[in-house]
C-alpha cells in the first residue's frame, strides 16, 4: 500500500489521536507522549497501541520526534490535516467579538476614518490585541477607488506635482517629468479637462480611456485636450506599477517575542527584517488578495524560509463585488487556529462594511 493511499485511509482512531496530540501541543507547547495521549484521548487503549499509532503517523509525516524528547509534535503536514479535516472552529468569544464591533462599528472608528491608513493601522492593532499575535492589514488598493479630483502644481525643471483625490478623503501626490514647461494656466485648463473626463472613474478605467483616446486621430483634439491627455499618460502610466503594489501595516510584532519557537534573537531579527523589507511578504498577501475566503499558510507552505516556523491566516475585505485588501494574523504554527480563523474572518467582513459606509 502506498503512502498516499494509507493517508486516505487514516482511520478514525488515528485521526482522533492526531487531533488530541495537535490540540495538546498547541495548548502546552510540549512534545506529547503516549501516557498523555492515553489520559487525554478518552480511548481505552494501551500505551503500546498508542505508540504503534504514533509510529504510523510519524512514518506518514504527520508528526515528528524531537531528538530531546520521547514525545511527538505535529509537522506542517499534521497541522494541515488538522486544519482541513479535524478542526472544530469556535464562534468568536464574546469579549473579542465585542471589542471588534466596538472598534469597527462605533465612535472609536470616526477619527480613523479620516484616512484609510489610520483605519488600517487601527484594525491591525485590533487584530494583534485580540489574538495576542501580530496583526497585518493591507491598505485598500487605489486601483479600485474612484477619482474625485486631479490638480497640477508647477515645480522646477519641467516637473509637475500631481495631486490625486480618491473618494472624499484619500489624497496621493506624485511628481511627473514633462517634455516642456507648462504655465499655471495651462495646467489649470488640463486639470479642468481631466476632472470633467475622469471624475468618478477608477484608475483601471482611466487608463483604458487614455489608451482609447490616444488611439484616436489627434486631428480631432484641440491643444488643451492634447496637453491634458499627455499629462494623464505621464500620471497614470508612471503609477501603473505602483498602484497594484500592496502596502500593509503590521502591529504587535513584539507579541511574537514570547513565542518559544520564535524567541531566539537571530530568528526574530530576520523575521522583523522580512516584515520591514516587505517584498516576499507582499507576494504572500497578494496571493491572498486573489483568493476567496480565509486562507491559511502553515510553515513552509508560504514558500519563504523565514516563515517556516510561522502560520499566516488571511481573509480578503472589500465591497460585495470587489476585493480591495487583506487582513491577517501572523503567529507560530502552534497557534489556536479554531480561535484565530473566525476572528480574522469577522474582522475582514466588518472592515469591508466600515469602508463601504465611508462612500
Amino acid at each position: 500500500m502506498t503512502v498516499d493511499s494509507r493517508e486516505e485511509q487514516l482511520n478514525e482512531r488515528a485521526q482522533h489521536l492526531l487531533r488530541v496530540l495537535v490540540e495538546s501541543y498547541i495548548r502546552d507547547g510540549q512534545p506529547v507522549g503516549s501516557r498523555s495521549l492515553t489520559r487525554e484521548s478518552g480511548l481505552q487503549l494501551s500505551s503500546a497501541t498508542i505508540r504503534n499509532v504514533m509510529a504510523d503517523l510519524e512514518e506518514l509525516g504527520f508528526v515528528s520526534s524531537p531528538h530531546t524528547s520521547a514525545g511527538r509534535i505535529p509537522t506542517d503536514k499534521g497541522y494541515r490535516f488538522f486544519v482541513d479535516t479535524l478542526l472544530q472552529v469556535q464562534p468568536v468569544d464574546e469579549a473579542a467579538a465585542a471589542e471588534i464591533r466596538r472598534q469597527l462599528g462605533g465612535r472609536q472608528l470616526e477619527a480613523a476614518r479620516e484616512s484609510s491608513k489610520d483605519l488600517i493601522a487601527t484594525v491591525s492593532l485590533l487584530l494583534s490585541t485580540v489574538t495576542h499575535l501580530a496583526g497585518v492589514v493591507t491598505l485598500p488598493r487605489a486601483a479600485e477607488a474612484s477619482i474625485t479630483q486631479i490638480e497640477f502644481v508647477t515645480l522646477s525643471e519641467n516637473r509637475v506635482l500631481v495631486v490625486l483625490v480618491y473618494g472624499e478623503r484619500e489624497v496621493q501626490n506624485r511628481i511627473i517629468q514633462l517634455e516642456r514647461y507648462y504655465s499655471p494656466d495651462e495646467l489649470k485648463r488640463a486639470s479642468n479637462f481631466l476632472n470633467e473626463q475622469f471624475r468618478g472613474r477608477s484608475l483601471t478605467q482611466v487608463r483604458q480611456e487614455i489608451l482609447r483616446q490616444l488611439s484616436e486621430t489627434r486631428a480631432h483634439m484641440n491643444q488643451v485636450m492634447l496637453d491634458a491627455i499627455s499629462m494623464a499618460q505621464h500620471v497614470f502610466e508612471a503609477g501603473a506599477a505602483g498602484d497594484e503594489q500592496l502596502e500593509y501595516v503590521i502591529k504587535g510584532e513584539t507579541n511574537l517575542m514570547g513565542v518559544g519557537e520564535l524567541s531566539s534573537v537571530e530568528r526574530l531579527r530576520r523575521l522583523f527584517e522580512a516584515f520591514n523589507e516587505k517584498r516576499d511578504f507582499l507576494n504572500l498577501l497578494d496571493h491572498s488578495l486573489r483568493a476567496e475566503g480565509v486562507q491559511i499558510f502553515i510553515g513552509h507552505e508560504s514558500g519563504y524560509q523565514i516563515l517556516d516556523d510561522c502560520s499566516v491566516v488571511t481573509a480578503p475585505y472589500g465591497a460585495p463585488d470587489s476585493v480591495v485588501g487583506v487582513v491577517g494574523v501572523i503567529g507560530p504554527t502552534r497557534m489556536a487556529y479554531e480561535r484565530v480563523i473566525p476572528i480574522v474572518d469577522m474582522t475582514a467582513k466588518l472592515l469591508g462594511a466600515a469602508l463601504n459606509s465611508r462612500r
